[in-house]
């Protein structure tokens, strides 16, 4: 039975896919906080061993995307922010449903990797924080996540190691390596099942390291991890 809507329902975001012709669809994005230690400790945090906190964004928070190799896609810059911040991140692209993973087969879950942006309104978020609020308004806003192409992990292997740095016109300002994850990518996939049922389409976005900063309009990034095509974005 095909269900009528009162007005057509939004498109589907897709993710470019290298090596192959088809996209991979959006379904939700995670994203895991404070997964870095030195970061963490920026943020004004002591880091521990604690299971994961998550946190997520609306899948057309990437809508911006695709992110074609080599070009520099136009970011706008959101409203109500005097403070927007950059976070580099591994992403991870889900390819096969799952419920209370366990970490040794975690990696039979992931379709691929890619590289990615956690925008922030760092202000909004914090002032919800000292106010004991959700941080949607900081985190989950229009064009938060966008995202460059995916990698299939047929192609580029586990990423449990490996560069992952971020630049502002031209000038380093985040730099460490996938080793310094408090929780790596499988032991993220593991906890995140026993909260929800991951399903293909799903993108978990899993920390970032210290650095982050804010950026204005004018302003170009460039963000990269080893092994992944580098996304660039201009703040508009």
């Amino acid at each position: 039975m095909n269900q009528a809507f009162i007005f057509p329902p939004g498109a589907t975001v897709g993710l470019p896919i290298n090596g192959i012709d088809a996209a991979f669809p959006v379904r939700r994005v995670y994203c895991v906080g404070r997964n870095y230690a030195a970061h963490a400790r920026e943020m004004g945090f002591d880091p521990d061993r604690e299971p994961p906190f998550f946190f997520c964004k609306p899948n057309d928070a990437a809508s911006i995307v695709p992110v074609p190799a080599g070009v520099t896609v136009e970011l706008p810059y959101p409203s109500l922010t005097e403070n927007y911040h950059y976070e580099i991140e591994l992403v991870v692209a889900i390819g096969k449903a799952g419920r209370d993973i366990a970490v040794e087969d975690a990696a039979q879950h992931i379709f691929g990797y890619a590289v990615g942006l956690d925008m922030t309104r760092r202000d909004l978020q914090m002032r919800m924080r000292e106010a004991g609020r959700p941080w949607e308004i900081g985190k989950a806003f229009d064009y938060s996540a966008p995202i460059g192409p995916i990698t299939p992990l047929a192609e580029c292997g586990a990423i449990d190691a490996g560069a992952i740095a971020l630049d502002v016109d031209g000038k380093t300002v985040q730099s460490s390596d996938v080793t310094h994850l408090i929780w790596n990518v499988r032991e993220t996939i593991a906890q995140l099942s026993t909260l929800f049922e991951l399903q293909p389409g799903d993108l978990i976005m899993t920390g970032t390291p210290e650095g982050v900063g804010a950026v204005v309009r004018g302003q170009a990034m460039t963000g990269s991890v080893a092994g992944l095509t580098p996304i660039s974005v201009k703040v508009v």
